[in-house]
């Protein structure tokens, strides 16, 4: 049996080796062999934590989504967020993070950021809300950032919307009339550019005239029957078609986009004439002497007195209600769902003065698409929730877990809302309006 010493010859072994190394310290041969004993410059680099799970690190700030390639410079950016998502709803877009800093330091970021670079901070920092707006030239941005439901992450949105989109033509009635678009237009816009096009009068004589309209089975069938009876008390217009001249039988167009002026128009012609007897619920038509509200609805302007009555109301956010921001109306824009919420919640009762969170809007409504709320609409959205049977949303669209709050409403969907002011236990339909309206006709005659 031979036995061997192991230990004494691996020692032998790397003194032959050290001293061969040694003795030919500069030649090739023993820089090749150097090199192969060297450590990994890699390693260097990325080091490995031996005896900790790999698994359980934080994964790289990889954004889901990508930044369009206009997003303004100018907007700071926070330094530890992730990007979600982009979504553009003309002229704003909206970009949605994740970060695992809270929504106070969040907030905080931006305040101080604004302050140092010479933004405008619009009114105070909503905390309730979790939002602050600021204004940099033509650039609006909105920063919201509510925590989620999952510990240690917040969920903060920005929005940003360049305001030079509106001509400033627009300041001149004249103008006005010129910018009408072509036939060939975006239906939502033709719809009621022709209005522009008549005596202001005329806006105020369709409002009030009992019509039944030719092409009401092209609405949905939930959306038939508000239709008709807003058409008999005489709160809605026609649509304007183009090529096509006024007959007996007007063609409504349920389907078709509505614009912010139009519904203005009805949402004063639906307050006041379903609740007729009630006048101090009533508002009132601005005059001509009015200072107007918003740059781009003078005096002249057909539905001036409707807009500019909403306004002085409080019903329409503008600088007499505070809103600094609300500098024009856009009268020809698309009416969204959120701003139709908004204007029509506080003509059904009181808003809820808290708790009215993008949290509590996703409890309440369980909807997917919170985070898409403006802010400043967060309010008249809760309420509407608590307004039961009687929502304005739950009226127009159902059961729903997607509200998107910047979709385009239609006139027929409009129509809805407007149909029923109150709540469950104190309010009035246009049936009901439509039954006191006929039998005072039935009286008098």
């Amino acid at each position: 049996m031979v036995y061997t010493n192991r230990p004494t010859i691996s020692l032998t072994v790397i003194i032959l080796v050290l001293s061969s190394l040694t003795a030919c310290a500069n030649s090739p041969a023993s820089k090749n062999l150097e090199q192969s004993f060297a450590a990994d410059p890699q390693l260097k680099q990325n080091p490995v934590n031996l005896g900790e799970n790999t698994n359980n690190t934080n994964p790289p700030n990889q954004p889901l989504a990508e930044l369009p390639s206009d997003f303004p410079t100018e907007i700071p950016r926070y330094p530890n967020a992730q990007l979600q998502e982009v979504t553009s709803t003309t002229p704003a877009t909206n970009t949605r993070w994740f970060t695992p800093d809270s929504a106070d330091k969040i907030q905080g970021f931006y305040k101080q950021q604004f302050q140092n670079n010479n933004w405008q901070i619009l009114g105070e920092p909503n905390q309730q809300a979790g939002s602050l707006e600021a204004r940099l030239n033509d650039l609006k941005v909105t920063v919201a950032a509510v925590p989620t439901q999952n510990p240690g992450v917040t969920e903060f949105t920005i929005q940003y919307v360049k305001e030079t989109q509106q001509p400033t033509a627009e300041k001149t009635p004249e103008n006005n009339v010129t910018l009408t678009p072509p036939a060939e237009a975006t239906p939502e816009v033709a719809a009621t550019a022709t209005p522009q096009e008549t005596s202001a009068p005329d806006a105020t004589i369709l409002t009030g005239t009992s019509l039944v309209f030719g092409d009401v089975e092209k609405a949905p069938k939930e959306l038939r029957s508000f239709v008709s009876e807003l058409g008999e008390l005489g709160v809605l217009t026609p649509a304007k078609v183009a090529g096509k001249t006024e007959s007996n039988n007007p063609i409504f167009e349920p389907n078709k986009v509505i614009t912010k002026r139009e519904f203005a128009r009805w949402l004063m012609a639906a307050n006041n004439q379903i609740k007729v007897n009630q006048p101090a619920k009533q508002i009132r038509l601005a005059n001509e002497s009015s200072q107007p509200a918003f740059q781009d609805v003078p005096r002249t302007d057909p539905d001036f007195s409707a807009i500019q009555g909403l306004a002085e109301a409080g019903i329409i956010p503008s600088q007499l209600s505070g809103d600094n921001t609300a500098l024009l109306f856009r009268p020809d824009a698309p009416l969204t769902r959120e701003q139709m919420i908004l204007w029509k919640v506080p003509l059904d009762t009181k808003l809820t003065t808290s708790g009215a969170t993008f949290d509590a809007i996703k409890q309440t409504w369980g909807f997917q698409d919170t985070f898409k709320i403006e802010p400043n609409a967060l309010k008249a959205v809760l309420t509407d929730f608590q307004n039961g049977d009687a929502s304005n949303i739950r009226r127009v669209y159902g059961y729903t877990t997607l509200f998107q709050p910047k979709k385009p409403v239609t006139r027929a969907e409009a129509a809805g809302t407007i149909w029923f002011f109150g709540t469950v236990s104190e309010g009035i339909s246009a049936k009901e309006a439509l039954k006191v309206k006929n039998q005072s006709n039935s009286t008098s005659n």
